[in-house]
């Protein structure tokens, strides 16, 4: 339902809004309408080619780099860089301009991916490659971690930055999210003070900076951008988070419960603040566990595949139940909830 400035004065002159509630929410609005929207994808066959392509483009020139691509020398590398992401850039905003916003994003985001790209030709170029080790070609950027990526890094989150200042495209956010947890591998050895860390220390780095990612996607769920941006922050803030607890080896029976009960939590986040991604890392994470008793720890009972059928039985019962009440439930979860939850629910 849409209502336009004429009603809402209408209801200011009926006294439903005060004089001076109305002025801030018509300001608001003309905020919002000058901003522009942000482009939604929905999964439809024009969306899964725009992605689809983007992908593959992002892939030619980042991923799949061969040693013969970094053979160009770093000046042709640079060159070829800029030119992908001026092109890109400028069809990008083309399209965007005529209200095409998640392919001209699409576009948009692919410029910004050229960054680390054009970086290390500039490194190869004024030989400023392997000051901190030989790590090898651009290709090995999503293979190797080490501390000559760090200037790639910057390049790209700085590149990113800049263009969500003038595009809110939540696809940018996972270029800089990735780019991040790269970040964070790598300046591992500084903060443990270490020429070279093992397993152990880089999953602590990698739960650490996954906590760190979900309070910054929080904060952004708070803010006007709201949470087209906060989708990809929680998606690598969980991946990080969730993956280096579920990597933990050793851990004891009591260590493993504790982590069910942590994806028991993770799923009522999900309801709380209605995000799906805590849901479906919480709903495999139990099952990890449900796998371990099965596997482990019951492993010769013959009751526990029915008792697990009977507690499956109960969750759907418990599921009907919340279906018919839903609607009163979303009432008394919205009022008793706090203020600052309240604004990071949709």
């Amino acid at each position: 339902m849409s209502y336009s400035e004429r009603d809402l004065r209408a209801a200011a002159g009926a006294g439903v809004i005060a004089p001076d509630e109305l002025q801030r929410l018509l300001t608001y609005l003309e905020q919002q309408a000058k901003a522009g929207p942000t482009p939604r994808a929905t999964f439809d066959a024009a969306h899964l080619l725009w992605y689809a392509g983007a992908l593959i483009v992002i892939g030619a020139m980042g991923l799949f780099s061969t040693v013969a691509f970094s053979q160009m020398g770093g000046r042709a590398l640079t060159a070829c860089a800029l030119a992908y992401a001026a092109a890109f850039g400028f069809a990008g905003n083309h399209l965007w301009r005529r209200d095409l916003r998640v392919p001209g994003g699409l576009l948009i985001a692919i410029a910004v991916s050229m960054a680390p790209l054009a970086v290390y030709g500039l490194q190869e170029e004024f030989g400023w490659w392997g000051k901190f080790g030989k790590p090898g070609t651009v290709q090995d950027f999503y293979v190797w971690i080490k501390g000559s990526w760090l200037f790639m890094e910057i390049a790209t989150i700085a590149a990113g930055s800049i263009a969500l200042r003038f595009y809110r495209v939540p696809f940018i956010v996972a270029i800089i999210s990735v780019a991040l947890w790269f970040m964070s591998m790598d300046l591992s050895p500084w903060i443990f003070n270490l020429g070279h860390i093992d397993w152990e220390m880089r999953r602590i780095v990698s739960i650490w900076f996954g906590l760190g990612m979900l309070v910054l996607a929080w904060i952004v769920d708070t803010t006007r951008a709201r949470r087209d941006l906060g989708f990809w922050l929680h998606l690598f803030g969980l991946l990080a988070f969730w993956g280096g607890i579920s990597a933990t080896e050793g851990a004891t029976e009591l260590g493993k419960a504790i982590y069910c009960l942590m994806n028991v939590g993770l799923l009522l986040i999900a309801v709380i603040i209605v995000r799906r991604a805590y849901a479906v890392f919480g709903a495999i994470g139990i099952t990890m566990y449900l796998g371990h008793l099965a596997d482990v720890v019951f492993k010769d009972s013959l009751l526990f595949p029915f008792a697990l059928s009977l507690i499956g039985v109960a969750v759907v019962a418990a599921g009907l139940a919340y279906h018919r009440k839903q609607q009163v439930i979303a009432e008394w979860v919205t009022t008793s909830l706090p203020t600052s939850v309240q604004r990071l629910r949709p």
